[in-house]
């Protein structure tokens, strides 16, 4: 384990833990915050000397134990994406028929619905926060409805308290895509603890990152344990099948970009809040809007998204963006209500989140992100 292998990460995910390599002249939406190269290695030496490098080694095991009180989760299995986290939430609480989604998230949260043979039913989102709007949800209940898939947008709660209320009343489960709200805490309280599963992604763009990860949260030891044994071909020891299962466990090297990371969140968080309110500063005077943060949230900083007056706009800026080696992302676009792959019956009008996704641009956000970079950004944008 040389220097020299410092050379090979790309320049376009240059950023590490105290300083940059050299880089590329654009400006990302985001990139992959790097701890320190030293720190890694003296956890892939842990591998090398232990010579395990998968099915639940040490280090999965020791990131598993250390995230568990960071976000108030009883129950925590590690997987090896925020998709499959999704995929065995929904097998291990046995959903089937139709499941209450949203049309404002990323695809994943579709998918995941459709790849294990349930329905999407798409509700319309509140134009504050993006989420799920609440008071829409009841009147798309069937027989056939088992549970509400909902998503954090941006890092946003929805509105927890209302859908558990109706999650109540029906007997309906709850699942939360939860791949934006890692250190989101709402009344004080982590927003992962919500429903009776969140999901998190640890992609290498999320703030708190594995390289490829995520993971299941559940209170409810039953079905962390079912989860638990899915992500393990549903056997124990060499002859024990006891559960349809799937490999979706996380290696050993995964779990090493975990732990080498796991220190500088907060820093991550408040590097990514600064940037935020640099934001803020030089783009008051447009006329741009934002999406509404509920009170008593401590936020993460996850994204910087904007919302245009009309489509056209928006385009217009992208472009002069990217003709400067700027890109914003259409995150999210397109509504997922209208993906091409749905049936003529999964299709409905979700018109809050169509209109939306024409006119949000998601602005770059990254630890490293310099002042003067967001002011020639924010400048572009208003003239």
């Amino acid at each position: 384990m040389n220097s020299s292998v410092n050379k090979t990460i790309s320049s376009e995910l240059c950023i590490t833990g105290t300083h940059s390599f050299p880089g590329p002249k654009t400006i990302p939406v985001t990139r992959t915050f790097f701890p320190e190269f030293k720190d890694y290695v003296q956890f892939l030496e842990q591998i090398w000397e232990k010579g395990q490098i998968t099915n639940n080694g040490p280090l999965c095991r020791e990131l598993e134990a250390l995230l568990k009180p960071k976000i108030e989760a009883p129950f925590l299995s590690l997987v090896a994406n925020g998709t499959l986290a999704l995929q065995l939430a929904i097998k291990a609480l046995d959903l089937k028929g139709k499941i209450i989604t949203t049309p404002y998230s990323y695809v994943a949260t579709t998918n995941a619905i459709l790849w294990e043979g349930c329905e999407p039913v798409f509700v319309d989102i509140c134009p504050e926060t993006f989420c799920i709007n609440p008071d829409l949800i009841e009147a798309s209940i069937t027989e056939d409805t088992t549970a509400i898939i909902a998503t954090h947008v941006y890092g946003y709660p929805c509105d927890v308290v209302k859908i558990r209320e109706i999650a109540n009343k029906h007997g309906l489960k709850v699942v939360y895509d939860a791949a934006h709200a890692y250190g989101v805490k709402l009344d004080g309280r982590s927003l992962l603890a919500y429903g009776d599963c969140s999901t998190l992604s640890f992609h290498a763009t999320k703030l708190f990152h594995t390289g490829e990860g995520g993971a299941v949260i559940s209170s409810d030891e039953h079905i962390a344990n079912r989860i638990s044994l899915m992500t393990k071909f549903g056997h124990t020891g060499e002859d024990n099948y006891l559960e349809i299962g799937i490999n979706a466990k996380i290696s050993e090297l995964h779990a090493a970009m975990g732990l080498a990371v796991l220190p500088h969140v907060e820093s991550i968080i408040s590097e990514r809040r600064q940037c935020s309110l640099w934001y803020d500063e030089y783009l008051q005077a447009s006329k741009l809007r934002r999406p509404i943060q509920p009170p008593r949230l401590e936020y993460n900083y996850s994204y910087y998204p904007v919302i245009f007056s009309d489509h056209n706009s928006m385009m217009e800026v992208r472009e002069k963006l990217n003709e400067q080696g700027i890109f914003p992302r259409r995150y999210f676009h397109p509504s997922l209500n209208t993906l091409p792959f749905l049936n003529s019956g999964q299709r409905r009008d979700c018109p809050v989140s169509e209109d939306l996704a024409t006119r949000v641009l998601s602005l770059p956000l990254y630890v490293g992100l310099s002042s003067d970079q967001i002011a020639r950004i924010c400048q572009i944008i208003t003239t």
